[in-house]
């Protein structure tokens, strides 16, 4: 504290409960996941009438899956250095424009590569828009507290999914397979006047540009105006480029890992989200179960993620992250099994998305509080970005092996020994990160963490 009895900046977000303004500022945040799990899954509630329709083989369907994904890792990558260095509000809402233009303009192909081309440019900006609305939650939010709220406002990507799949499932036979990618666009630019208008950009990102007024004016929409001691000191810069900065500093190991984990996490996801409805096809279940799939693994998702991240605080990410991982791969491999019935499909997808998908979302939120401000942006969109390579390996992967006859219990025993692969990178990186580089981690002294201490 100040002798004047003021607090700096950081003092006054992470001392105090959230304010209503800064509530609605992350249930925004939210709804624009919401909206981006929708139009980045759309592709895979459609594609079994799309198959149908247009009388191609599902093995053809993997480059589709592939270039939304691609488009969603240079998305992501662009856009996260883009926010570090304008500002996130602008390139979130930039992002926004465009992967609801392309979503309208999608129905207008007529052939694979037409189709592959939209997917490409609506990945760009699906991808681009989640380090902004990951930095934005995670700058607003108190850091005791920051893990968990950025999982849960990013509860809204699968939630979206789990919409957009009861809805699609709706849909599709009434109004076609076009219906869903022209609501995947309208819906984001009707709500674009309110997110322009409401979402603010990153208050911590204003401390850095030293914006007093802009800072002042939010403080008192926060109630915490009269608090606040004035001064918006920027952080020492890094030196180089803001990408080069993920490796120094003693961030190189936890970096990596993350890195590591996400690829393997999101490979499992997005195998098991695009293929789940053609597979289930396959065997013979109408359209409305082979998509009620997918919705179930993302409803997990999101029961799995609030409790994951709430005993991830408690007793540490890599005590239970990483069990939840190896424990979801079990529940993969038995999507795999043989004859089973709708119902315990449902389950077995349900309860793969709980534990692996859910671990996946919690491991999201920890990249947020693994780097500082100057670089949150980047290494989110870096992180997420190389996540999603594993994300196109997977779908791509899997649209090869199902060519070449491999059985559906195979795919998901291979999918089900990557999950525990992403387990054992989250448990390596509460053990070999030092405690001062972990996320969430208080000022403590350098080196490495005490037995009784790893996370």
């Amino acid at each position: 504290m100040e002798p004047s009895g003021k607090l700096d900046l950081e003092s006054i977000i992470d001392g105090n409960s959230l304010s209503r303004f800064q509530i609605t500022v992350i249930l925004l945040c939210a709804l624009v996941a919401m909206i981006d799990g929708f139009d980045t899954q759309a592709i895979a509630f459609v594609a079994p009438e799309i198959i149908r329709s247009w009388s191609v083989d599902a093995s053809a369907f993997g480059p589709v899956f592939g270039a939304g994904l691609l488009g969603g890792l240079i998305g992501a990558m662009i856009f996260g250095v883009l926010g570090d260095r304008f500002g996130r509000k602008p390139t979130l809402m930039l992002a926004i424009i465009l992967f609801a233009a392309v979503s309208l303009a999608t129905p207008w192909a007529a052939s694979i590569p037409q189709l592959i081309g939209a997917r490409f440019l609506t990945g760009l900006g699906l991808g681009g828009a989640l380090p902004g609305i990951v930095a934005i939650t995670s700058e607003y939010a108190p850091r005791r507290a920051r893990a968990t709220i950025v999982a849960m406002m990013f509860c809204g990507f699968p939630l979206g999914a789990v919409v957009g799949g009861i809805a699609s499932a709706k849909m599709v036979p009434a109004l076609g397979w076009a219906s869903v990618f022209i609501a995947g666009g309208i819906i984001p630019l009707v709500m674009l006047p309110l997110f322009w208008i409401v979402i603010p950009e990153s208050i911590r990102f204003l401390s850095r540009r030293g914006d007093r007024a802009e800072i002042g004016r939010l403080l008192s929409r926060m109630g915490r105006a009269l608090e606040w001691d004035g001064i918006a000191e920027p952080p020492k810069a890094e030196e180089g480029s803001p990408i080069t900065a993920l490796f120094t500093g003693g961030r190189a190991a936890g970096t990596l890992l993350l890195w590591a984990t996400l690829f393997c996490s999101l490979l499992l996801s997005y195998f098991l989200i695009n293929w789940i409805p053609v597979v289930a096809r396959a065997a013979g279940m109408p359209i409305e179960s082979a998509i009620l799939g997918v919705a179930a693994l993302n409803l997990g998702a999101i029961v799995g993620c609030i409790l994951i991240g709430r005993l991830a605080d408690r007793f540490g990410p890599a005590r239970i992250i990483g069990p939840s991982f190896a424990l979801g791969g079990l529940a993969i491999a038995a999507m795999g099994s043989g004859g089973l019935t709708i119902p315990a499909l449902l389950a077995a997808t349900f309860m793969a998305g709980f534990l692996s998908i859910g671990a996946q979302m919690c491991t999201v939120a920890l990249c947020s509080g693994f780097y500082e401000t100057s670089m949150r942006a980047t290494g989110i969109g870096w992180s997420i970005g190389i996540g999603r390579i594993g994300a196109i390996v997977g779908p791509v992967f899997g649209g090869l092996l199902i060519g070449a006859g491999v059985v559906a219990s195979s795919l998901f025993a291979v999918t089900g020994l990557i999950s525990l692969g992403a387990g054992l990178f989250v448990f390596a990186l509460g053990w070999l990160v030092p405690a001062t580089r972990r996320p969430n981690a208080q000022t403590a002294p350098a080196g490495p963490m005490p037995a009784q201490g790893r996370a």
